[in-house]
């Protein structure tokens, strides 16, 4: 077929008969790994030119080499040992509690729903061979972070965004004493403003997230204090 195809839209009509339902079955759940492999690698082994050449030698080569090529690092998978559950667990903890960390200060999750999904994501996977501190450890980063963007929403209407950056500022550096300190102090600052009707409301639900927030950092500091996270991600 390729052979008599001159023209640009010719050439792209042949090429896009086997690219098009291969990138299409590639996404149903039926050999999804197939349909992917064809896809990529039909251009590789057709390898169209604007001079056009038909080497059946080079393409065998070709063919060959990527086979060779993808069965080698299937082959290096396998006996690849698989990480230790208790390393996994380790990892999946470092890298809740760099999200976490980034969110404080940066806000890169918004909602309480993503950030959720992306915790449950991480426990879903979690080694049944974790034990139950490292299981709480993670419920208690799903929460305090819940806690956190609630914080920041309420803050906004309050005000008071710049002094809750303030005091969640240090959770960044892994100084949890320092972080419930500051956070004392905006709930004592809290307790001081005048208000009155829905602003008192949302006074006293921004002073439960800042208690229940103290509360885990407390209960859990060697976890927020851990320096090990960038050699764990």
């Amino acid at each position: 077929m390729l052979p008599g195809c001159e023209t640009f839209p010719s050439l792209a009509i042949a090429i896009g008969v086997v690219l098009i339902p291969a990138a299409a079955l590639s996404t149903l759940p039926w050999q999804p790994a197939m349909f992917g492999a064809i896809a990529s690698w039909f251009l590789p082994l057709v390898n169209p030119e604007n001079v056009i050449s038909y080497d059946s030698v080079q393409f065998y080569n070709s063919a060959l080499a990527i086979i060779v090529g993808a069965g080698v690092s299937t082959l290096a998978f396998r006996l690849m040992p698989a990480a230790s559950p208790a390393f996994r667990a380790a990892r999946l903890l470092a890298l809740t509690l760099r999200d976490l960390r980034k969110m404080t200060t940066t806000g890169t999750i918004r909602t309480r729903s993503a950030w959720e999904s992306a915790v449950y994501a991480r426990l879903s996977v979690f080694p049944q061979q974790a034990d139950s501190l490292q299981r709480s450890r993670l419920l208690v980063a799903l929460s305090v972070g819940s806690d956190v963007i609630r914080l920041r929403r309420i803050a906004r209407r309050l005000g008071e965004s710049a002094q809750i950056d303030a005091a969640l500022k240090p959770l960044v550096w892994g100084e949890s004493a320092l972080a419930r300190e500051r956070l004392e102090h905006l709930d004592n600052a809290l307790s001081t403003l005048p208000a009155a009707g829905r602003k008192r409301t949302l006074v006293l639900r921004a002073q439960g997230c800042i208690r229940a927030i103290s509360d885990e950092l407390l209960r859990h500091a060697v976890y927020f204090d851990s320096k090990v996270i960038h050699e764990l991600c």
